[in-house]
């Protein structure tokens, strides 16, 4: 009689060991938004400048314009370049 409520213990801790196991690698449904406008946030990446004199990229409508070269800072745009 132990025999048997050992097994029978053992499949159903193997069964339910199954099932949360499939239940991670289901796909899951996208998540419901509430209705309303979309985000206007991600409607268009803005384009990036290089600077003249370290080489970091920027947001191009942040640039520093000097001797026709973007500069990400009026500091580097005072400096000599190399």
């Amino acid at each position: 009689m132990t025999r048997l409520l050992f097994w029978i213990g053992f499949i159903v801790l193997v069964v339910m060991a199954l099932r949360s196991k499939f239940r991670e690698a289901a796909p899951r449904p996208p998540a419901r938004r509430a209705p309303g406008p979309a985000p206007a946030a991600q409607a268009e990446a803005e384009s990036m400048a290089c600077c003249a004199h370290c080489g970091m990229y920027f947001p191009a409508s942040e640039a520093v314009r000097a001797d026709g070269r973007d500069f990400c800072s009026p500091a580097h745009a005072r400096l000599p370049s190399h």
